[in-house]
């Protein structure tokens, strides 16, 4: 790692907002504790308001921070592939965002910095994902986002139709299926629900409060004791 790509990794570190040591800042940059010393030595010479002193840990003012659109040109391809990802796969409102993201990354980007990532050349194809769906991710992510009960109808991959009210907790994507996570008032526990079986969702005006047992922590750890 260049030396000037390795300041401005230290940089990023302290202003986490934590007090980094040095044996912490030499692990994450890959470098002895000697050279983080030195490092450290330099920007604060440099006029670079950083507090701390060794043994202690260091910390970043937090009247000093980096611009937050600094990126290297892989760093930009990712972005622009997760943002692909996001436009193609999830629902209307989620893909207009991002695309009003990317166009906002191409607007600040040196001229020789788009010709070196060329973000247009990586597309994700639609595989086939209906308007149908796209409007009920809509709805269960914003639901998810504000803890808000929905009533839904049903339908399971053995036919069985039922009507439900549920907490939506997280979405998550399997690679062409979305999956709702949620406690279900009906089993009275979590279940996870296919988006695209979900044929009718209904709002209650009702809110759910999170508690142990009943929260997002609770549904990952049953996921996660379940026989895959």
């Amino acid at each position: 790692m260049r030396r000037a790509d390795r300041l401005f990794q230290l940089m990023l570190l302290l202003q986490e907002g934590h007090v980094r040591t040095a044996q912490y800042l030499a692990e994450k940059l890959e470098v002895s504790e000697r050279t983080v010393y030195r490092d450290i030595g330099d920007l604060i010479g440099s006029g670079i308001p950083i507090d701390g002193e060794a043994g202690l840990g260091y910390l970043l003012r937090d009247e000093y921070r980096l611009p937050p659109l600094m990126f290297t040109g892989e760093e930009l391809k990712a972005l622009a592939l997760g943002a692909q990802m996001v436009r193609t796969w999830s629902d209307q409102k989620m893909a207009s965002t991002t695309a009003t993201a990317i166009r906002k990354i191409k607007s600040i980007l040196p001229e020789k910095l788009k010709k070196e990532t060329q973000l247009d050349a990586i597309q994700v194809p639609d595989f086939g994902v209906s308007k149908h769906l796209k409007e009920n991710l809509e709805r269960v992510r914003l639901a998810t986002d504000e803890n808000r009960k929905l009533l839904i109808g049903y339908r399971s991959l053995q036919d069985e139709e039922t009507e439900r009210v549920i907490w939506p907790m997280m979405l998550y994507f399997w690679g062409n299926k979305w999956t709702l996570g949620a406690w279900c008032e009906l089993r009275e526990n979590f279940r996870s629900f296919r988006v695209d079986l979900i044929g009718r969702i209904e709002e209650t005006g009702k809110y759910y409060t999170s508690e142990e047992g009943r929260d997002l922590a609770a549904y990952i750890e049953y996921q996660s004791a379940r026989d895959w």
